[in-house]
């Protein structure tokens, strides 16, 4: 996008938009935490013209907003600025927030020269991306956001809750999977993220009931902009969000609020197109396998999966997930219209074969869980891998856990994974361990109730 044309859009914006008083520019971090700057309306066009200042050390933040000096972007390189420029289509109200008065735009860095900055997760995935079109290929993705909705009110203990039933104003100690009953009494609540998603023009595709109390799914439809795929999973997050403060409730995207439920996920789906339109991955015998394309992508996925839990599970709380009986793939594992199994291929039309992940929470950042899988994807292409025997019946019973629930073992796994480090970028793959490594270091300082209550008195 040209300044030109950039510029063009905004003042469009504004003068569709005469009522907004104030524009939060937006920028994604290594957790998926949106960061950034207010700005008066005022303000818009420089912000087009010139873009906007912010340091690189905003990519060496852990999750309570501490720079991470291991890095190598904190104050050991003087903690220096660059320059974020606007995504183009990304000017969009916020209708939840201030009455409507008040808009975002997402921002993506650059190096001071021009060039992508290489520690931005929306660049990681775009380096991946490029690669895929130098081989004529395009990645069709569609995302899958699990989340609860909590009480804004802490229990007894302190610890979160489910939230009142907006329809009967109980607060529901069970709940049942794909619920019509339980979707009728939150009606509000989703028709607000509806209609938000509609003027922000996030493509919406179905919502269901979970199957704990309090906790949605919320599905994008399939997308042949990857990038643009990951932009909607980030703004769908801060959607959610803020509409949910709005109606008395936290929304949260944390992989275990509740650890006798289930986890919240991302589940991501991926096709493959060619220069002439045609999915790479459906053969033309209708084979419900797919193609061999189909077949070594999943196997790309599989040799991968060790070290990409990092990114699947990037933080403390994320592990807890990954617990037998709870719906959570606990190894490598593939098979036809098999939930079990880590990676499945839905059944339906051949022409619509696509490949199903079904392994990151919903915790992960959108951008770096696509850069990850899609990373997967074509490394088992160039490779020409060949996968093992598909998954029938039940996964669970058929396989032992592999896959680490270690936040220590993924980092030591991660740091250890040559085609990841290439694929990412080298510089960037140093970041993000050293950042999760720190963090993982603090809450290893931190005593838990937990042990207090089991080890004070006892030993």
């Amino acid at each position: 996008m040209t300044s030109a044309t950039a510029q063009t859009e905004a003042r469009a914006f504004l003068e569709q938009h005469p009522d907004i008083e104030s524009f939060d520019l937006l920028i994604s971090d290594l957790n998926g935490v949106l960061r950034g700057k207010r700005i008066p309306r005022d303000n818009l066009i420089k912000a087009y013209r010139n873009g906007i200042n912010l340091p690189a050390s905003l990519f060496a933040l852990d999750i309570n907003g501490n720079t991470i000096e291991e890095t190598g972007l904190g104050l050991s390189t003087g903690d220096g600025d660059r320059v974020c420029r606007p995504i183009a289509g990304s000017l969009k109200p916020t209708p939840w927030l201030r009455e409507g008065r008040q808009a975002q735009l997402l921002m993506t860095m650059e190096e001071i020269d021009g060039q992508p900055f290489f520690a931005d997760p929306r660049q990681v995935l775009r380096r991946v991306l490029d690669e895929f079109k130098a081989r004529g290929l395009t990645p069709v993705v569609a995302m899958e956001l699990e989340f609860y909705l909590v009480d804004r009110r802490r229990d007894d203990l302190g610890l979160a809750q489910p939230p009142c039933s907006p329809g009967t104003g109980e607060r529901a100690t069970q709940s049942q999977l794909y619920s019509i009953n339980e979707l009728d009494e939150y009606a509000d609540f989703l028709e607000e993220i509806h209609q938000a998603a509609v003027e922000q023009d996030l493509p919406l595709d179905t919502a269901l009931k979970e199957c704990a109390p309090g906790q949605f799914e919320i599905n994008l439809l399939h997308c042949a902009d990857a990038l643009r795929a990951g932009d909607s999973a980030v703004l769908l997050k801060r959607l959610i969000k803020g509409v949910a403060l709005n109606h008395g409730f936290e929304a949260t995207f944390m992989a275990k609020p509740y650890g006798d439920e289930a986890g919240s996920g991302a589940h991501v789906h991926i096709s493959l197109v060619d220069t002439q339109g045609r999915n790479v991955f459906a053969s033309d015998d209708e084979d419900p396998l797919g193609t061999p394309q189909l077949r070594q992508a999943v196997a790309g996925m599989l040799e991968l999966m060790p070290g990409s839990m990092a990114i699947f599970a990037p933080n403390f709380n994320s592990y807890r997930r990954f617990q037998p009986g709870l719906y959570v793939p606990m190894a490598p594992s593939w098979g036809y219209d098999n939930r079990s199994v880590a990676v499945r291929i839905p059944s339906g039309p051949n022409a619509a074969r696509r490949i199903e992940h079904r392994v990151a929470g919903a915790d992960t950042n959108p951008y770096l869980l696509l850069a990850t899988l899609l990373a997967s994807v074509l490394h088992g292409i160039k490779n020409e891998l060949t996968p093992p025997e598909p998954i029938e019946g039940n996964a669970y019973e058929q396989l032992e856990p592999s896959l680490t629930n270690s936040w220590q073992q993924a980092l030591d796994l991660f740091e250890a994974c040559d085609v990841l480090a290439e694929a990412l970028g080298r510089d960037f793959h140093h970041v993000y361990h050293a950042n999760r490594l720190a963090e993982r270091a603090e809450t290893m300082r931190t005593v838990s109730t937990l042990e207090y209550d089991w080890y004070l008195r006892h030993v």
